[in-house]
């Protein structure tokens, strides 16, 4: 109820960030506020990665609201970080898969351009830390990110290349080297990505993470502000049983990523000679099944099409032919996620 809010909003003034100086509250600090009944929860976003701070901060929240609502409350608070250079970014979402070799990076770089077409400003973050394969798709491997030189923090400026920003780790390792780092080396790598690149205005930033389940998701999913994941998978049950891996990582409780839904690569095969023939090389409708049993959306079946993958090695993404046997598919899967992502930003 708004007045409970109200009450836990009063009680959280209390509560001082030190490196501030000033109320939670008055910092704009508390975010995503949910009572019900004696269980409270609510997002604390920091200005910078602060560990020392959050527990100290923490049971203060709880004192907080024991003294001042409800003694017997069961306070539940999440920290994240908000970097200076997602403030214009309006909404980040994230393609992750279960396990490689289901389409993943195409998807992401295909919806990114989609996303545009239908009217938004976008950027591409490749988040695949050790097999970054973006800067292949978008023709732009041999590119070099400038430095913006009104920034005195030295901010990156993205490449872009078909209207959208794209940035990679990529961008900054030889093409031949691979990148043999521990976790919390990567999530390091990620979080300059994410902190030192100078975004702008965005209205969508699509984050291809790497497959399956790591700290480089654990990283995204804790720190930052975080829309919705789609899930890409394959048909058939060995690629799908990776898929509800990566459903039951994201609905964890310590996570709680909302998922906005499946996309299910390599549907059917059309020969153009019989273009009303559908021939399912991989199973059908296992996507369907997955779907309606994690109760999430299907997003789309895309078909196999031998010019996604050539177009991909190409550098210029399928959906940029307008006259592609799938270029309404991903127009109507970014329309599709659009829809679901303001929808939950308004309700």
């Amino acid at each position: 109820m708004p007045e409970n809010i109200d009450r836990i909003m009063q009680a959280l003034k209390e509560v001082l960030y030190f490196a501030k100086g000033a109320d939670l509250i008055t910092l704009n600090m508390v975010r995503n506020i949910a009572v019900d009944g004696n269980k409270v929860s609510f997002s604390i976003v920091l200005p910078k990665e602060d560990k020392k701070s959050q527990p100290v901060l923490k049971k203060l929240c709880e004192q907080a609201i024991k003294n001042n609502f409800d003694e017997n409350a069961e306070v539940s608070v999440n920290f994240t970080v908000e970097y200076p250079s997602l403030a214009e970014v309006k909404h980040i979402i994230a393609i992750g898969s279960g396990k490689g070799g289901v389409g993943k990076s195409t998807v992401a770089a295909n919806l990114a351009i989609a996303l545009h077409k239908i009217g938004n400003r976008v950027g591409l973050l490749d988040a695949d830390i050790f097999g970054p394969s973006i800067p292949i798709m978008f023709d732009v491997a041999g590119d070099k990110p400038t430095i913006d030189p009104d920034s005195e923090s030295g901010k990156i400026i993205p490449v872009e290349k078909y209207g959208i920003k794209v940035q990679s780790v990529a961008f900054f390792v030889e093409p031949s080297q691979a990148l043999v780092w521990r976790g919390p080396m990567a999530s390091n790598a990620l979080n300059q990505l994410i902190g030192d690149t100078k975004w702008g205005e965005l209205d969508f930033l699509v984050v291809d993470l790497p497959p399956g389940t790591s700290d480089i998701h654990l990283t995204l999913a804790q720190q930052y502000p975080l829309d919705g994941i789609a899930i890409v998978s394959t048909p058939q049950e060995v690629a799908l049983a990776d898929a509800r891996k990566a459903f039951s990582m994201f609905n964890q409780e310590s996570i709680r990523v909302p998922v906005l839904g499946l996309i299910e690569n390599m549907s059917y095969f059309t020969p153009p000679e019989l273009p009303d023939k559908k021939y399912y090389l991989f199973g059908k409708q296992g996507g369907r099944r997955l779907a309606d049993q994690e109760r999430v959306n299907l997003l789309a079946e895309i078909p196999i099409v031998e010019s996604i993958c050539e177009s991909g090695d190409q550098g210029s993404p399928v959906v940029l032919d307008e006259n592609s046997e799938v270029y309404r598919v991903f127009i109507n899967l970014a329309h599709n996620i659009q829809a679901i992502v303001e929808n939950k930003k308004n309700s």
